[in-house]
């Protein structure tokens, strides 16, 4: 009895012990109906789509709404490609906005990049990743959700009632920065609570791109214009506010907008608890944070490598990889790129609770060879049909989905309980970095060959 009243401690009233918060959250989390328990799972996989959904159909909407411009300003009229993703997309779009594509070139494609776009899309959150480790802790989770919903919302309305081309690419910084934001506040968000959270969270942003490129597309071809459909997706935010603020049950040492003084899941906790587990990450030293990331770079290296060379593909090749003989014309292939590329992404991340890989290089070196083969391809052309290249391309968006899952997983099983927060976020500056340099690369590379005969 005496045992029993140390480990569980009576409430003998007034303010409950610190830990009874906890094992409230640890007993809904275990209830015989698993409701908590999906309530978070949940939680998370909406977390993840809402914070990569946002940043898709902005993309797409934005490069719409600069065509329209450009149209009113007299300039030739862009043919939308309503399914394209992320930024080597709304670049490709933007490119065939403002040069001529003579459509008998080796490659049917324009010489003209739009590094700014590009950049726009991709700065800001690799800012964010280097810098956020070594201060966002110091700023609650409530307000970096408020931040993460506030910047997705000045995204669509930036966008949306955009009258010039600075002010769309804006837009595009905004929706960069939640999307970067977010990622590092809810992988880090993860370590408070079951480890099969990485997983859902994984397939959220997995079905964000596809679900994304389909419903943009959709709505845009039944009759509905960029414009109301930007402002119909002005709910992604509100959805994200309502899974962080309402749908997941937050362990008790969680504060939403002070920081918290203890570092215990409630699903993790042993029978005595270890005095090293009161720890915090906030207490990390700057030394401690430096050694903590180079002890990571076992699976950052690998992942920002499976990201350089999935998104040189995406960036440098699809645009390249062009059938003459073929029922759909580029743009119809360019499309089917995409959609086949985020199936394979979303298969993948979302297999993390299945498939468990710890040797992550394996998967970058398999990407790597999967763009040195379509680098041949488009040099010599010697694939006989489309169809290789679109199981090519699914197998693409697996390995990369993959890659991304496993990572996380690894990290957050293996990273000590007192470093698992900092760990969970600093690593996520590994795939934002791959995608930097292969745009650096891919954009020259792509030039270049729109420049030959």
């Amino acid at each position: 009895m005496e045992v029993e009243e140390i480990l569980h401690p009576p409430n003998r009233g007034g303010s409950p012990p610190e830990t009874s918060d906890d094992d409230d959250a640890f007993h809904e989390i275990s209830t015989p109906d698993g409701r908590g328990r999906y309530r978070n799972f949940s939680g998370f996989w909406l977390l993840g789509l809402c914070n990569n959904y946002s940043y898709v159909i902005m993309l797409s909407a934005a490069r719409d709404i600069l065509s329209s411009q450009w149209i009113s300003n007299g300039t030739i009229p862009m043919i939308p490609l309503h399914n394209d993703t992320e930024g080597s997309e709304l670049a490709r779009g933007l490119t065939l906005v403002r040069g001529q594509s003579n459509g008998t070139g080796r490659y049917d494609c324009n010489p003209i990049s739009t590094a700014a776009i590009l950049l726009a899309d991709i700065l800001p959150t690799l800012v964010i990743k280097l810098t956020a480790p070594f201060f966002i802790h110091h700023i609650p989770y409530g307000y970096r959700v408020v931040l993460c919903s506030l910047t997705a919302l000045a995204s669509f309305l930036v966008v949306c009632f955009s009258v010039s081309t600075s002010m769309s690419i804006l837009g595009v910084v905004f929706a960069s920065v939640s999307s970067g934001l977010g990622e590092f506040t809810f992988l880090s968000l993860t370590s408070f609570f079951h480890s099969d959270v990485v997983s859902y969270w994984s397939s959220g942003t997995g079905f964000a791109g596809l679900l994304g490129a389909l419903s943009y597309s959709g709505l845009t071809q039944a009759g509905m214009s960029p414009r109301h459909t930007v402002l119909l997706m002005v709910i992604i935010p509100i959805v994200l506010w309502i899974s962080y603020f309402h749908l997941l049950l937050r362990p008790g040492e969680l504060s939403n907008w002070t920081i918290q003084t203890t570092c215990r899941r409630p699903e993790c906790q042993p029978i005595i608890e270890r005095p090293d587990s009161e720890v915090r990450e906030s207490r990390l030293t700057f030394s401690k944070r430096v050694f903590i990331i180079r002890g990571l770079l076992k699976y950052m290296i690998p992942l920002g490598m499976i990201y350089f060379a999935e998104y040189f593909i995406n960036q440098g090749l699809f645009e390249l990889l062009f059938f003459r003989k073929c029922a759909l014309n580029h743009d119809g292939q360019y499309r089917w790129y995409q959609t086949l590329y985020q199936c394979g992404v979303f298969i993948s991340r979302s297999s993390g609770n299945c498939f468990h890989l710890q040797r992550i290089w394996i998967l970058a070196i398999l990407q790597i060879l999967n763009m040195i083969f379509l680098l041949f391809e488009v040099w010599y052309a010697f694939i006989p049909s489309i169809w290789i290249i679109f199981v090519i391309i699914l197998y693409e968006g697996l390995l990369g989905g993959g890659g991304y899952v496993n990572t996380f997983r690894n990290i957050r099983l293996e990273s000590p309980e007192e470093e698992r927060e900092f760990a969970m976020g600093a690593a996520s500056v590994a795939d934002t970095l791959g995608i930097a340099l292969s745009g650096a690369v891919a954009l020259p590379f792509h030039d270049h060959m729109c420049r030959l005969d």
